[in-house]
């Protein structure tokens, strides 16, 4: 909204004479808007999403999974401490 307000400032004063700091002033704020409007122009991140197609959630039966890897951990550490 400011960049709207600031370019039509920029356009009524157009007729009046500018010195050398209101010329540069005013090249820098268009350069400005211009890069605010490339930065408007980016994807929101909902589009971006589209690597995610295709996966699924985890299962429920995710802590089966945990339970068979912990109990397996447990078993090689049982036959180590028992080898020794």
């Amino acid at each position: 909204m400011s960049d709207i307000i600031i370019n039509m400032a920029l356009f009524i004063r157009q007729d009046e004479e500018k010195s050398e700091l209101q010329t540069k002033l005013a090249t820098e704020l268009q350069a400005r808007a211009k890069e605010r409007a490339k930065l408007a122009e980016r994807p929101d991140g909902v589009k971006d999403s589209e690597y995610i197609k295709g996966t699924k959630l985890t299962t429920n039966l995710a802590w089966f999974w945990i339970l068979i890897i912990v109990s397996v951990i447990i078993i090689a550490i049982w036959l180590m401490v028992l080898s020794l």
